[in-house]
């Protein structure tokens, strides 16, 4: 019994003792510092983690020791000197634990961020880049896919989560696509290792990269930050959306398509009174007017036997808004939301030789429903394609009623959220400069942007501690419909918004207007985009006396009746790249009355003439939503950017 008792006060003792004594923390280091990464050459590199409070911590790299003690709050650093580029190294942390890096290379870590043509990864590009897949190995190349995480409260510590990654042929797939070919054309320009650091979100606006300091003098916004900050209005907000919103599905008229005993998608299922509808196209544009709802599309597509027992792939271009595909009955492939491309693997078993009925589920919110023209449609394996285009039937299942629609606080288009989740834990990371991909999110505020871009550019200056922290940028393409009269358009006046941020010293900006689709704000041609933001580079970051940019506008003049147009980055020559007179200059009085001018290259000038426009105020290049095709060039093959000009008489 004694011996029972002293057994019990000995473990209440110790349990006391654990208790009472604070425990001790490993050293624990940021996600961005860890195996494989790559560190920024001829910069101090600044290493930090965290520990106990006093803990002393030793850096060990390439046979030198660096000290650092924990402060109060259990934070603590240290500076190795400037390194020049080479690698693999290991690096070894030690404090009450040990913490080896290996696999690290030093040379220049370069910032991708922006919204999704920066997202855009190789995977949903890789028919075009199939080549460059195959062949996809190279070490010295890595990117740092940043998790999407954003954050209202305020600034955070650390990402959650993500690691470095080399090209590899899988690798490869979740690369950005501009990044890669930003950081391809560089390595083969230096062959120095380039680290991308990818932290960028689909549909988010500027102010959503910008700290809240970097937001001083922008009101409005930081009256959002502010409101956003309290999470009890935030989640009760969103109840509410969300409430209205589900009582006003309930209140829709089931999709009939779905109510039966037979769906519409069941080869059981007989059609009864399907009217015949062409693919593509949508449906407003095919006698179905003002439809919001769920219209089903099918067809019986003839398969050859040899398609039957190797991989296929189904092509349905992109579908406005969310689609459901059913083959012989059987749902192969769901998209929720317009963007992507519709590119669905077809499991084995699922095709037949012959007759397959092929049934897609289109649900349409708003706007035009349907296929979208001028994209992909067909089936196709490594050595036959089957077109699928044509006459196909439809029925409508479900016609949605208007109806009242909550509205929630929706994180992607906040200020400060991407800036406090997704920038803020690595401002100590050294690097070279930052590539930019961003902007349609901002069209509806082409004005605010002339402010809120400049701010965002100083504002990471700042952060990194570099006034003249390289910011290389890409300039919105074209998009949408051609229009064959002078317009307005926001998309051309961010463009503007964009071109005038070049004032900002150490800035390049990658022209795209000829690289664009008027169907898709995603377009497939990102190599371009990203060996462009090279050149830039090239000038701004590595000095390169390069010709690395379209002509830019620099003065307008009236010179005995006629416009003179003066340019800058000519290089060899200006050019017509299809031999054709330019295109899509236009000519204004005070009253901003566009009309179209005839354009003539006299040297490294244009002269416009425009008889309908007595006294000339302004000068309009590329001014438009899709000003396609655009064919004026320097001889080095780069577009002329867009602009806006008053003429100086």
């Amino acid at each position: 019994m004694k011996n029972t008792f002293l057994s019990t006060l000995l473990l209440i003792i110790i349990m006391i003792f654990f208790i009472l004594t604070p425990t001790m923390a490993d050293v624990k280091l940021p996600a961005l510092v860890s195996d494989g990464m790559v560190l920024q050459r001829d910069k101090e590199i600044k290493i930090w983690g965290w520990a106990d409070p006093g803990e002393q911590v030793t850096v060990e790299f390439k046979r030198k020791n660096y000290k650092a003690t924990a402060d109060n709050d259990g934070n603590w650093h240290v500076m190795l000197r400037k390194q020049d580029f080479g690698g693999p190294f290991s690096m070894t942390i030690t404090g009450k634990n040990q913490i080896e890096i290996k696999n690290i290379l030093i040379g220049d870590v370069w910032l991708a961020s922006g919204q999704s043509n920066m997202v855009h990864y190789m995977e949903l590009h890789q028919d075009r880049y199939r080549q460059d897949i195959e062949s996809a190995d190279n070490d010295n190349i890595r990117q740092f896919l940043v998790p999407e995480n954003g954050v209202y409260t305020g600034p955070q510590d650390d990402l959650e989560g993500g690691s470095w990654k080399p090209v590899t042929r899988e690798n490869i797939m979740r690369f950005s696509v501009v990044a890669y070919y930003f950081a391809r054309k560089l390595y083969e320009r230096y062959m120095v290792p380039i680290g991308i650091i990818n932290s960028s979100v689909g549909g988010s606006p500027a102010e959503a990269w910008i700290s809240e300091e970097g937001l001083q003098g922008f009101d409005e916004l930081l009256a959002t930050v502010s409101q956003n900050k309290d999470t009890a209005y935030v989640n009760s907000t969103n109840r509410e959306a969300a409430m209205i919103n589900r009582e006003n599905f309930r209140n829709q008229d089931p999709d009939l398509g779905e109510a039966g005993e037979v769906k519409w998608y069941d080869p059981a299922y007989e059609p009864l009174n399907w009217k015949r509808i062409n693919i593509p196209g949508y449906w407003e544009d095919q006698g179905i007017r003002d439809l919001n709802g769920v219209v089903w599309y099918r067809r019986t597509i003839n398969i050859p036997e040899d398609m039957t027992s190797v991989p296929v792939k189904l092509y349905l271009g992109r579908i406005v808004d969310a689609d459901n595909v059913y083959i012989n009955g059987q749902n192969v492939g769901r998209t929720t939301y317009q963007y992507p491309q519709r590119i669905y693997e077809i499991p084995e078993g699922v095709l037949k030789a012959g007759e397959n009925l092929i049934v897609v589920r289109v649900q349409n919110n708003f706007g035009k429903g349907g296929f979208v023209p001028d994209k992909p449609y067909y089936f196709a394996s490594s050595t036959d394609t089957v077109d699928i285009k044509g006459y196909w039937h439809y029925k409508v299942g479900q016609v949605l009623k208007p109806g009242p629609f909550g509205r929630s606080i929706t994180m992607r288009s906040q200020p400060v959220v991407y800036y406090n989740g997704m920038i803020a834990p690595f401002t100590d990371y050294s690097i070279r400069g930052v590539i930019w991909y961003q902007g349609e999110s901002n069209t509806g505020r082409p004005e605010q942007h002339d402010d809120l871009f400049p701010a965002l550019i100083q504002d990471w200056r700042r952060l990194w501690n570099d006034p003249d922290l390289p910011f290389i940028f890409v300039q919105l393409t074209n998009f949408m419909d051609v229009n064959y009269l002078p317009e307005e358009s926001n998309w051309a006046r961010l463009r503007e918004s964009q071109r005038k941020a070049l004032e900002i010293p150490n800035t390049a900006m990658a022209v795209t207007i000829d690289l664009g689709e008027w169907n898709d704000i995603h377009p497939d041609r990102k190599k371009p985009v990203g060996d462009r933001l090279a050149l830039g580079a090239m000038k701004v970051a590595y000095g390169e006396d390069y010709v690395y940019s379209g002509p830019m506008i620099t003065s307008a003049s009236l010179q005995d009746g006629k416009i003179v147009l003066t340019f800058d980055h000519v290089g060899g020559g200006l050019v017509s790249s299809d031999g054709e007179p330019l295109r899509w200059f236009a000519v204004a009085g005070e009253d901003k009355e566009f009309s179209w001018a005839d354009a003539e290259i006299e040297g490294d000038q244009i002269v416009l003439t425009c008889d309908g426009v007595s006294d000339p105020v302004y000068v309009r290049y590329a001014w438009a939503d899709n000003p396609d095709p655009v064919n004026f060039y320097n001889e080095e093959g780069l577009p002329a950017s867009p602009f806006q000009i008053e003429i100086t008489k």
